[in-house]
């Protein structure tokens, strides 16, 4: 199994930026896919996700109205489009992959795969 992100980049407040995931080994039929982010000196923490099937969509709360996911299970990519960026979204950030849950969506133990990240710069 393999997620790989790209799209990372250095970037001015309120620029917009579009962070790519390509995963393999996986059915993306099978699995809800999420973003997540850290920042230096912090902890992981959720940005969004998406269901296996999309039906579903979830963010936190501060990148609501700014940042949207999407996937293509037929190209087993799935991508997160964030627009009016931050400097506080300055982070490292993780496409991953696990099953499903209501509940655990937000909790980065949910997701057994991860991939190596990809970094995101605002610049203010």
């Amino acid at each position: 199994e393999q997620l790989v992100e790209s799209g990372g980049r250095l970037v001015q407040a309120g620029e917009s930026l579009r962070l790519s995931c390509a995963i393999s080994g996986l059915d993306s039929d099978t699995f809800s896919k999420a973003w997540f982010r850290q920042a230096p000196g912090k902890e992981r923490e959720f940005v969004a996700v998406i269901m296996e099937d999309g039906s579903r969509k979830y963010y936190a709360y501060d990148v609501q109205g700014r940042f949207s996911i999407s996937a293509d299970n037929a190209k087993n990519t799935v991508d997160l489009q964030m627009s009016s960026l931050k400097p506080e979204d300055t982070a490292l950030y993780f496409c991953v992959a696990g099953p499903w849950s209501f509940r655990n969506y937000n909790i980065p133990t949910q997701y057994p795969y991860w991939g190596q990240g990809t970094q995101v710069t605002v610049s203010s």
